[in-house]
This record gives structure tokens, C-alpha cells and sequence, in this order.
């Protein structure tokens, strides 16, 4: 009987509770749901007083008027305490002594006492993290609880020295134009006393703009399949919600392993991939996998005007790094890079489409990283293992623009005449039939691409149709990686002797030579020389990746996704589709594969909604 007459015993109880607390600006920044604000704590120990549990009257005032000043508030700021309240007749008239001389005086209006050990029996070790929950629900429910079998105050008890009121029936706790606020003592053995006040939460922010997403991926997931579809159906319920909030309440709860992804533009489209879902007749499913994830970095051939644009109007991540690589390309070249991408003849000229893709290629690493997709390894097709190079540490981006325009421009200004032939048989076959030109890539088995005069090339692709070799031409201006790459290097090599080299801070495999790079390799100026002269060593590369089970390819199309045998390889833009709806396609894809992915960055800034609780498989 808390602060009630004639206390005559004691019904126990106990428990447990969790206070997940965050520092507000970060909790706002994470789009967090707040269930209150803690203004202001205080924690002292009175020694040892007169026994183990008897409680110390001018311990409790100061432990209040520290956390008062803890909070930067008054007495009269705080409209509630939810006490200890022993229920005894030691402990009930001196704790309510401390409020009444403290909370008490000055009032216009009482402080409403009340304890949840009335409610649910008397905890121990609980008391504490119980009466936090009561007043933050008692702030979000608008409703001061009673506290029950107090009808007659105690009348050891002077309730005439203060202005303080106990809850002997529930009070409408309304918003009357002041913040609500509480406070909650808790009091343990040997003389130690806490106080906290809690203020209501504050008003969510207005929520960002989020609608040029053309689609809107929503993640799900469960511990089994059949939980999962469970979910599904429980997601399904609150389908008419907002669909940005409701996917940014959606992508904060854990990824378990079974997982899936809808990638909806409107209820409707929700609505039917959750049934699909749930009736395991589709949906983007799958079960997250262990192993390393590997990024691909694509090579000159995959360039198309206008890449990159959809990204750019949409995501400010994106747009940041590509303008941020424009800033130190542009003064090496002769218009600007983003006038090069409208142009579709100039698009494919070599001394453009190199800083291009290499610009494309960085900003997509950008928007990945901010998205929470990290590779443990790297690998560069070509000229994509400049934009490697520059994401693992190897080369600032100042000495990277230099490093990309000299080697678009010095293969730009060597004679034409130079043709790429893409062949259907092996390395050691091509060389043995065709010893006029060079092999200049590896992607496969029987993935070959020759380089050579523009004659020579001819008559290798009328000998290769006659063994029954599939051909196909390359849209390239000159061969490159073959002898006819020679007259440039002693020029690039120029070039490449004033740039600041450092070690890779990620790992990575060589194109050049197949294997993952040794210390002081990519960090010598005289690889990126030959670099430029030796084969493409794709095939070799993707051999040499130990425990990657999960590919990213950044780059204008699938290129590189197609060479990628036994394990998950995802482009995230594709040719003559959506570059938005492709990119979290691809992110999507990524997720329920189990690499890591940081969704509540896609919605900065919106409330999330309240979501249906999981759906625990009982047995």
C-alpha cells in the first residue's frame, strides 16, 4: 500500500526490462522511433546511515535537486513522480517528506504521486526500469494510472507541508501547452538512491521526399522459410500505410537469414508481392549466404551516353562523388565530362570514355559504400582497375583524373587502324592459330579477345569461322593491350613517374597478372605502363578469388556479372533499363544473399510506422 494506510504486507514481484537508450540527435538522424527523452539523472549514496535498508531523507532531496539540475529544470517543470514507494511505515513517510520538500513547494498546480509496485506487487531489482515504463507509457497514452488500494493516505504523513496529490484514481495527464515530464526515483540496500526525469518525446520531423523512387524496396525476413512467409502475410496487414514509412520501419528490423525484398511503387504492387511471398509462389527470396563479396570494376566497351544520369538526379550521394570527379577530370579535357556524356559519338571515343567510366565507376562505389555494402575484395577490368586503384587508397583522386585522361588521350592520338576481335576458343588455340595478332583479353575458358591491324583482324575472323569459332567485332577505335599500344608508353610513362603511388588498403586481384597483388606491386609506376600493353587477365583473376560468393559489377551494363560462374554476380546499372529501379534491384538481390546492406539510409528523414510484431513459430 504505497503511501496508504496501514500497510499490512508485502505481495512480491519481479522481472526484467530493456532501455535501449541513444543520444537524441543520433536517434533523430536514424529515424529512430522516441518513446521519451531522458532530460536529466541523478545517483548518490547516503552511507550507511542507521542499516542495510532503512532509506536517508536528506540523501532523497539531494538526489532529486541533482537530477533537477541535471535537467536545467525546476521543481514546477515536472508535473509526476513514480516512487520508489516501499509501502512500509519507515520508508513511505520519508521518501514522501524528500518530495514534499522538494517537488512540493511553489506550486501552482500538485504533483502527482503514484508507484508501480501498487500496479504489479513489489519489485526489487526491477523497480526502477518498471516505473520508467509506466510513465512512458502514461506520457503516450495521455493518462496518469492510479495507484490502487491507497484510497486513505497515510497518516503518518504531514500531506499539508506541500503541494503534492496521490493518485488515488487515474488522471488525464493532458498536453495543456507544456512539455510532460516525470520523474522516477528508485532506492536500493545499503543507502543508494537514483532519480531520473523523463520528458515526452518530441513532434517527428517532417518526413523527407522520398517519392522519385520509382520503386520502393521493402526487406523482410525470418528465422525459417515458413516464417518468413508468415511475415509476409503480417506485413500484409498494414499495406495501406505510407510506403515510405512503412519501408523504413521494415528495414531497421534484423536480417535474419531467411530473407526476401519487394520492390514496390504503390500499395497494390505490395500487397501482391507479399502474396507471393507468403504463398512461396515468388518474390525476390532467398537465404543469406556466408563469404566474401567482390567488386567488379568494368572495362572500356560498356560506356553508353547518358549513364549514370538516373543516379544522379535521384541519389545526392552519387551526384556528390561523380561532381567531385568531374572538379579534377574537367581541366584535363577539352569540354566537360558531363557534355561528353549527352554526346553520343563522343561517348565512345577513347579519350573520353575512359575518365567517363572511370568517373561512373567511382560514384557508384560511392552510392554502394553509403548504402553499407563493402567489398573485401577488388578487381579492375582494363581501365577499371584505375577506378580500383583509386578506391582502395592506391592513387588520390587528383593523381587518379591524371592517370585515366593521359591514358585515354595517349591511346586517343596513336594511328587508327587497329581492330578487337572477340573469340570462342581458348587462349593457347587463338595463339597457336593466329600468331599475326595478340591476345589482349582473357574472360573465359573460351573467351578470347584478339587485337591487331585492322587486315590482320579480318582475315583471323574468316580462319575462325572456318574452324567454327564464334566471332564478334568490338566497338573500339584502336588494339588496345597489343603490341600497337607500344609508341604511346614512353609518354605515359612520363606521366605516371610524377603521380604519388600507396599500398591498397583493400584487397585486390591483378588483371595483369591473374593473382591477387603483393606488396609494392600496384604501388610501382612501371605496372600501370604495362598495364596498358599486357592481356586482360579476367579469367585468371576470378580463379584467384578465394571465398567470394558474391560479386557486385560497377559499371554501365552487366558485363562482367555474365563471366561470373557458381556465385551470385549482380550489375547495378544495365543497359536500356531504369538505372534507379536496376540499382536496388541489385541491392535487393544482394540482401537476400546475405551481404550486409544499410537500408535506412534510402529513407533519411521519414517516421517510420509500427509494424506488426514477428511471427514466432511455436511449437
Amino acid at each position: 500500500k504505497s503511501f496508504g494506510a496501514d500497510a499490512d504486507g508485502t505481495g512480491w514481484s519481479e522481472g526484467a526490462g530493456i532501455l535501449l537508450v541513444e543520444r537524441l540527435s543520433s536517434a533523430r538522424a536514424a529515424g529512430r522511433r522516441i518513446l521519451a527523452v531522458v532530460r536529466g539523472t541523478a545517483v548518490n549514496q547516503d552511507g550507511a546511515s542507521n542499516g542495510l535498508t532503512a532509506p536517508n531523507g536528506p540523501s532523497q532531496q539531494r538526489v532529486i535537486r541533482a537530477a533537477l539540475a541535471s535537467a536545467g529544470l525546476t521543481p514546477q517543470d515536472v508535473d509526476a513522480v513514480e516512487a520508489h514507494g516501499t509501502g512500509t511505515t519507515l520508508g513511505d513517510p520519508i521518501e514522501a517528506q524528500a518530495l514534499l520538500a522538494t517537488y512540493g513547494q511553489g506550486r501552482e498546480r500538485p504533483l502527482w504521486l503514484g508507484s508501480v509496485k501498487s500496479n504489479i506487487g513489489h519489485t526489487q531489482a526491477a523497480a526502477g526500469v518498471a516505473g520508467i515504463a509506466k510513465m512512458v507509457l502514461a506520457m503516450r497514452h495521455g493518462m496518469l494510472p492510479a495507484t490502487l488500494h491507497a484510497d486513505e493516505p497515510s497518516p503518518h504523513i504531514d500531506w499539508t507541508s506541500g503541494a503534492v496529490s496521490l493518485l488515488t484514481e487515474a488522471q488525464p495527464w493532458e498536453a495543456t501547452g507544456r512539455v510532460r515530464r516525470a520523474g522516477v526515483s528508485a532506492f536500493g540496500v545499503s543507502g543508494t538512491n537514483a532519480h531520473v526525469i523523463l520528458e515526452e518525446a518530441p513532434a517527428p520531423e517532417d518526413s523527407a521526399s522520398v517519392s522519385m523512387l520509382p520503386v520502393v524496396p521493402v526487406p523482410l525476413a525470418g528465422h525459417t522459410e515458413a516464417a518468413l512467409r508468415a511475415q509476409a502475410l503480417r506485413l500484409r496487414t498494414v499495406a495501406d500505410q505510407d510506403l515510405h514509412a512503412l519501408a523504413a520501419a521494415a528495414g531497421r528490423r534484423p536480417a535474419l537469414a531467411h530473407r526476401a525484398v519487394v520492390l514496390a511503387g504503390d500499395a497494390d504492387a505490395l500487397t501482391s508481392g507479399l502474396d507471393a511471398i507468403a504463398s512461396g509462389t515468388g518474390g525476390l527470396t532467398g537465404v543469406a549466404r556466408s563469404g566474401r563479396v567482390g567488386f567488379l570494376f568494368t572495362g572500356q566497351g560498356a560506356q553508353r551516353v547518358g549513364m549514370g544520369r538516373g543516379l544522379y538526379e535521384t541519389f545526392p550521394v552519387f551526384a556528390d562523388a561523380f561532381d567531385a570527379v568531374c572538379a579534377h577530370i574537367d581541366p584535363h579535357l577539352d569540354r566537360p565530362l558531363t557534355a561528353v556524356l549527352a554526346d553520343e559519338e563522343l561517348i565512345h571515343q577513347t579519350g573520353y570514355a575512359q575518365p567517363a567510366l572511370f568517373a561512373v565507376e567511382v560514384a557508384l562505389h560511392a552510392l554502394l559504400s553509403r548504402w553499407g555494402v563493402i567489398p573485401d575484395v577488388l578487381v579492375g577490368h582494363s581501365i577499371g582497375e584505375i577506378a580500383a586503384a583509386h578506391v582502395a587508397g592506391v592513387l588520390s583522386l587528383a593523381d587518379a583524373a591524371t592517370l585515366v585522361t593521359a591514358r585515354g588521350r595517349l591511346m586517343q592520338a596513336l594511328p587508327a587502324g587497329g581492330a578487337m576481335l572477340a573469340v570462342g576458343a581458348s587462349e593457347a588455340e587463338v595463339l597457336e592459330a593466329f600468331p599475326q595478332v595478340d591476345v589482349a583479353v582473357v574472360n573465359g575458358p573460351s573467351a578470347v579477345v584478339v587485337a591487331g591491324l585492322e587486315a590482320d583482324i579480318e582475315a583471323v575472323a574468316g580462319l575462325a569461322a572456318g574452324r567454327g569459332w564464334k566471332t564478334s567485332r568490338l566497338r573500339t577505335s584502336h588494339a588496345f593491350h597489343s603490341r600497337l599500344m607500344e609508341p604511346m608508353l614512353a609518354e605515359f610513362r612520363t606521366v605516371v613517374q610524377g603521380l604519388v603511388f600507396a599500398e591498397p588498403s583493400v584487397p585486390v586481384v591483378s588483371t595483369v597478372t591473374g593473382r591477387p597483388v603483393v606488396p609494392g606491386q600496384w604501388s610501382d609506376p612501371e605496372y600501370w605502363v604495362e598495364q596498358v600493353r599486357r592481356p586482360v587477365r579476367f579469367a585468371d583473376a576470378l580463379g584467384a578469388l578465394e571465398g567470394v560468393g558474391r560479386f557486385v559489377e560497377l559499371g554501365p551494363d552487366g558485363v562482367l556479372s555474365a563471366l561470373v560462374q557458381d556465385a551470385v554476380a549482380v550489375p547495378v546499372l544495365r543497359r536500356d533499363r531504369d538505372e534507379v529501379t536496376t540499382a536496388l534491384t541489385a541491392l535487393a538481390t544482394l540482401h537476400v544473399n546475405g551481404v550486409p546492406v544499410n537500408w535506412p539510409t534510402l529513407y533519411e528523414g521519414v517516421q517510420p510506422v509500427e509494424l506488426p510484431t514477428y511471427a514466432f513459430q511455436r511449437q
